[in-house]
């Protein structure tokens, strides 16, 4: 999945190359007057972030030093998440996860663009509906995100060829070189991108995309993209994999201790450009997965998961995303000599900002138990533990507004904000844990304790406040003092409090709320405060707002509130939580089985005629056999069908046909209509995602007798199926040769795969099935005629080898505020070992494919492809199975995965129907 290596340049070469000056695109990108290097004396010192970024009209400039990217002469800290659009086949809900993202901490999203969804033939190319790339870039922008844009054309990302598409197997390129045919290509290609990425520019004040990833395995490559991208506009920065400031892809993590690991170790080494991968992983719907990762769930760990809810990974990321964007100390830190821990079991890491004197304290303890150490913090032994295979972020020296400044403390910093005339500064820690937090203070302070929890003692100049955490609670201490008319508020939580804390920046000034489970926005009108957002359960609402806000609304609807002791509007009542939601049960299901490609006498005239003798795959073709190979026939993405007559086959005894596929794939005989068997390749394949296997079929007596008889018996082969390695697109799929036993008979092959791409789902969507090309997967297909039955219900009386297809309808009736998430459940059946592919509204899923054990898998169903408002949903499913089993998955059903009240305005995604004739 990598494209930029990591790669970092040394100390002192980097020094030499940097010195104390700000490199303006040191980063690759062509020069322009947006983007000159800094000619400031000496480095830019710590200070205020830019402000969120957005279409403002203005022109903007971008550079970098040895410390951060820094926007119009400010440090930035880029904390970015990954997103894949064309994971998330709905553009409404991107608004809702780019929201999502904006208020879990992250400044920025990661995307790249999938070349194959976009180009279903050379020449050809699709941004609309789904494939919005404009759309998408707007509502980034609105969103108030920099976009760093990844466009390959090679992209890897678990994606079917790495995102290169199909038909360039075909044209004899070599793909990621400087082969004039590919260079041809993918320039077209890029140009296409390009043309809306320079409306989009953040340099240029119409956009937000901030930096362009590249894909560049050789220095060549970079000198022809830089021409490239100069002569289509593109002016921001370029990354790569000589970039000064190394962008990385760091490895999945598994769980918040882990997280915490991976990246408060990355800011150890000075890091300020952070990508957490994945932010959102989204389904690899359709054909679209690569081999590597063939579920159609990508990326089970991210922090928010397919059904577009947090996971318990995310409460380190918000609040590292948070620190990161509300304490400027952290944009310029760099290694400060070490210090040990007294048990050397704590590994520590510490770094200074030498315009604030601020220190940062990475704590890492990779045994299996909890370790309880002092560690010298600004001149103090400090008591610290730090869990089992955790990290821990410490900090000594920050200023917490006017006048305070923090010695020590044993919890993580997680914000500091001024609000009206309040500071603000939230600490955060484990639920269990006791928070110890020691305050500078020259004179002595008057605390007031908001929340039972605090206790405080004031000992020479420092105050020294004692919090247990508790779960899901935060614990407020209000602190003044004669030396200053300002009011300093210490906020505690646990890790469950914190996302449920929401800094937000209004043009107006600073905001903070408490208590729902999202904030999606926040706006100032006059004396009042408008709010929107998601709760789940009843919430109270807590806002820290400027001077003169005396009301608030949420969702549209005013609620009552009054002034709190902390200095905050608190509401009288707790906002209401979700209502409950029942699903409806699928029922009316009809079936019908398929196949007809095995009869001798259906008419494939229309097939096209495998006879070709040289192909351009890297798998080679045996020696006096025609070409099979699927995609040298224009059939790039699902099942493909082959067509064999073999005359002067009398006294055949055997068939063994060699195939190629990707993962899950299987092979399926019959020889004049009559079943041979199913073969599924074994083993782990060649390491480029790739299976290679001979399905050999003894011909039952039956079928030998018939032979003599019929001296030109029909050969029907069903091969899943065609994805390509990411890292080996142009290895063969589908069957490579055939070689018959007893016989040797002359040969016609026919071969027939998916039809013309879908012009809405794209050429993703679909395959070679017979239901697929005659659109049974479509809603408005008349099904009437088909027998009842449903996928539980299928018997060992109907085992049979082949396709099976089920059918029904259902209606959601979703109220319009309410966000529910639907997933659909194939709960599996142990005794069951079949293929099957799940179309909603005629869009393909994704595959399921049940094993040994009849393996569950829970399918999510996006908005707006799922019609929620009482409108019709029509759900078909095409089982494959081997004969050995009841051709049904076992029950299905639909699941509620998650509501909240609130969410974003959903769109139906069009999904059109089967055409007449």
């Amino acid at each position: 999945m990598e494209l930029s290596r990591p790669h970092r340049l040394g100390r002192r070469a980097f020094s030499a190359l940097a010195g104390t000056t700000v490199l303006g695109l040191a980063l690759g990108g062509s020069v322009s007057s947006a983007a000159l290097p800094y000619s400031g004396p000496g480095p830019v010192p710590t200070g205020p972030p830019p402000g969120p970024p957005g279409a403002d009209g203005r022109r903007h400039r971008v550079a970098l030093d040895r410390y951060s990217l820094l926007v119009d002469g400010r440090r930035l800290a880029l904390w970015s998440g990954e997103l894949h659009p064309f994971r998330l086949p709905s553009p409404s809900l991107w608004r809702d996860v780019l929201q999502k993202m904006r208020a879990y901490g992250h400044n920025a999203v990661s995307v790249r663009l999938a070349w194959n969804q976009h180009s279903p033939a050379p020449g050809t190319y699709d941004f609309t509906g789904v494939r919005d790339l404009d759309l998408f870039l707007r509502t980034a922008a609105e969103c108030n995100l920099y976009v760093v844009l990844h466009p390959g054309p090679y992209i890897g990302a678990d994606v079917d060829a790495g995102g290169l598409p199909g038909w360039l197997t075909t044209v004899g390129a070599r793909a990621r070189t400087t082969d004039p045919a590919y260079l041809r290509h993918a320039d077209e290609w890029l140009s296409r991108v390009n043309a809306i990425v320079a409306r989009h520019q953040f340099t240029r004040g119409t956009g937000t995309v901030l930096l362009y990833r590249a894909d560049t395995p050789e220095r060549a490559d970079l000198d022809h993209l830089r021409e490239r991208l100069r002569a289509d506009g593109v002016e921001v920065p370029v990354l790569h994999a000589d970039s000064p400031l190394a962008w990385e892809e760091p490895e999945r993590t598994r769980d918040a201790a882990e997280a915490r690991r991976l990246h408060f170790a990355r800011l150890a080494h000075g890091s300020t450009l952070h990508n957490v991968h994945m932010a959102f992983g989204g389904t690899s719907w359709g054909w679209l997965p690569a081999p590597s990762a063939p579920s159609p769930t990508y990326d089970p760990t991210a922090a928010i998961d397919e059904a577009r809810r947090p996971t318990d990974k995310l409460a380190p990321l918000h609040q590292l995303g948070h620190l990161l964007r509300h304490v400027p100390d952290f944009t310029r830190m760099t290694e400060a000599p070490a210090i040990r821990a007294a048990d050397a079991r704590i590994r520590v890491r510490r770094l200074a900002n030498p315009d604030t004197g601020a220190q940062a304290y990475v704590l890492r303890n990779d045994s299996a138990a909890d370790v309880t150490s002092t560690v010298p913090m600004g001149g103090t032994e400090v008591e610290v533990t730090v869990p089992a295979r955790d990290a821990k972020l410490l900090a000594t020296g920050l200023h917490l507004g006017a006048g305070r400044k923090l010695a020590y403390a044993t919890v993580q910093p997680m914000l500091a904000l001024s609000v009206g005339k309040l500071d603000i500064a939230a600490f955060v820690g484990r639920a269990g844990e006791t928070a110890h937090l020691v305050l500078d203070c020259p004179d002595e302070p008057w605390p007031t304790r908001l929340d039972e929890e605090a206790a405080w003692a004031f000992d020479h100049g420092e105050l020294h406040v004692m919090v247990p955490l508790k779960e899901d609670r935060l614990t407020r201490l209000r602190v003044r003092s004669g030396e200053s008319d300002r009011t300093l508020l210490l906020l505690f939580a646990d890790d469950a409090a914190s996302l449920r804390l929401w800094p937000y920046e209004t043009p107006s000034g600073r905001v903070l709320v408490r208590g729902p489970e999202l904030l999606r926005e926040a706006a100032l009108d006059g004396p009042v405060i408008r709010l929107t957002g998601d709760t789940v359960d009843e919430r109270e609402l807590e806002v820290w707002a400027p001077p003169g806000i005396t009301d608030l609304t949420w969702n549209g609807e005013r609620v009552q509130s009054g002034l709190g002791r902390a200095g905050s509007l608190m509401t009288v009542w707790p906002l209401p939580g979700v209502p409950g939601l029942v699903l409806p049960a699928l029922d009316g299901w009809r079936r019908r089985t398929e196949n007809f490609e095995v009869r001798p006498d259906y008419g494939d005239e229309g097939w096209p005629v495998a006879d070709r003798r040289t192909s351009h795959s890297t798998t080679p073709v045996p020696d006096g056999s025609p070409v099979l190979f699927a995609d040298d026939y224009g059939f790039h993405y699902g099942d493909v069908w082959y067509r064999a007559r073999l005359d002067g086959a009398s006294g055949l005894e055997s068939v063994s046909l060699a195939y190629s596929t990707g993962a899950d794939g299987l092979l399926m005989a019959w020889l004049d209509g009559e079943p041979l068997g199913t073969h599924r390749p074994g083993g782990a394949g060649d390491g480029k995602g790739t299976w290679t296997a001979t399905a050999e079929f003894r011909l039952p007596e039956p079928l030998r007798a018939r032979g003599g008889e019929n001296s030109d018996p029909l050969l029907s082969v069903l091969v899943r199926r065609t994805q390509h390695g990411q890292d080996a697109y142009r290895a063969a799929r589908g069957l490579t040769s055939a070689r018959f036993e007893g016989a040797t008979p002359e040969v016609r092959w026919r071969i027939m795969g998916a039809a013309a791409p879908d012009p809405v789902r794209g050429p993703l969507n679909h395959g070679g099935l017979y239901g697929e090309r005659h659109g049974w997967h479509l809603p408005g297909y008349d099904d009437g005629a088909w027998e009842p039955g449903s996928p539980a219900a299928a018997s060992d009386a109907d085992r049979r080898q082949g396709v099976t297809w089920y059918r029904t309808t259902f209606r959601l009736d979703v109220p319009p505020e309410i966000d529910a998430s639907v997933g659909l459940v194939l709960d599996g059946a142990p005794d069951r070992d079949v293929r099957a592919q799940v179309f909603l509204n005629g869009w393909n899923m994704g595959a399921y494919a049940s094993g040994a054990k009849g393996t569950p898998h829970t399918f999510v169903l996006p908005n707006g492809i799922l019609r929620t408002r009482a409108a019709a949903n029509t759900l078909a499913l095409a089982v494959l199975s081997d004969g050995g089993t009841a051709p049904g998955p076992g029950p299905v059903r639909l699941e509620l995965l998650g509501s909240a009240a609130g969410g974003v305005p959903v769109k139906p995604v069009p999904s059109p129907g089967r055409r007449p004739g």
